[in-house]
């Protein structure tokens, strides 16, 4: 069985990529799973999609722990414990990710000899607004590595799963996802098929007992429109982007292009002025920086020495 995990950010199409790939594979006469997994919706946090394709039918459920192929879109979540991008690699397992850094980098800063593919740029064109077909580019890549789709069979799933996007999006993502099967043609098959679990000496996962409000409480419908900015997304953050402003260079327009929320103003000062309230704690801005002056901080850490320092004022006025 051929089992395939696409790491990226909310927003690149990891989901996409799995189906194109899954479509693909169908097509070609495996029996097919394919699924992402992300919690709330918080475009710009770590998620990932994962693919199971085998000639048998396929009686393995729930995420990927022990992966053939691994697809990075986005080469700042290999740093983050939290996206689980190295998770569960043998050996052999390939390691594909869209980098400007080489595959010996890599290898060297991971500290493993699994066989590396550097996915090929996409090209964005004049337009900087424009958004890379980051999930073709995967598929495409997948398919090759993989070395049982067919070019033919890649072309039909891409048109099937991005035809509601319309004409032109379809073109793009053709364009783009056969042109990372030709890139990473020369290692087409590189991809070892995994072996079958052995189900009888699986162990069961514990039980965790998680306390829940009421859905009165946790679970309000808002109706009105334009209410997003009452939404405290901000409480869904476990680290938060924190400015040293002794090294930063009032270089704004990066952290606030990159920011996938729009949460990072400038104040008087020209310094970035982040909104707590609505930031998810995605780091891109940390990853961006090029002064290194947003460093991440853990939030249980931030609001004990927030409650801390409350209590202490408290104190002091009574």
């Amino acid at each position: 069985m051929y089992r395939i995990r696409f790491h990226g950010r909310g927003g690149q199409g990891m989901k996409t990529a799995s189906r194109i790939l899954g479509t693909a594979l169908f097509q070609c006469g495996y029996q097919v799973q394919d699924a992402p997994r992300y919690g709330a919706e918080r475009r710009g946090a770590p998620m990932f999609a994962f693919v199971r394709a085998a000639s048998a039918q396929i009686l393995e459920r729930g995420i990927i722990s022990a992966p053939d192929l691994v697809l990075v879109a986005d080469d700042s979540l290999v740093g983050i414990p939290a996206a689980g991008v190295t998770g569960g690699l043998r050996a052999d397992t390939v390691l594909a990710i869209a980098s400007n850094l080489d595959a010996e980098t890599w290898q060297h800063r991971l500290h493993i000899s699994n066989p590396v593919v550097i996915l090929p740029g996409v090209d964005s064109g004049d337009d900087d607004a424009h958004i890379p077909d980051t999930s073709a580019q995967c598929a495409g890549a997948a398919a090759a590595l993989l070395g049982v789709v067919s070019r033919d069979a890649l072309t039909e799933a891409v048109r099937e799963e991005t035809a509601t996007f319309g004409a032109g999006a379809v073109k793009a993502n053709l364009e783009t996802a056969l042109a990372a099967f030709d890139a990473v043609g020369d290692q087409a098959g590189s991809v070892v098929e995994g072996a079958a679990h052995d189900v009888a000496s699986s162990v069961r996962p514990d039980w965790v007992d998680l306390s829940a409000e009421t859905s009165a409480v946790a679970a309000p419908n808002i109706y009105a429109a334009l209410t997003s900015v009452q939404v405290r997304t901000g409480l869904w953050r476990t680290l938060r982007p924190v400015l040293e402003m002794d090294k930063c260079k009032k270089c704004h327009w990066v952290c606030g292009s990159y920011c996938p929320d729009g949460v990072i103003a400038v104040d008087d000062d020209g310094y970035p002025e982040i909104d707590y309230e609505h930031c998810k704690g995605c780091m891109i801005c940390v990853a961006q920086c090029p002064a290194h002056a947003l460093v991440a901080a853990a939030e249980e850490e931030h609001q004990t020495a927030h409650l801390s320092a409350h209590q202490s004022a408290k104190g002091e006025g009574s």
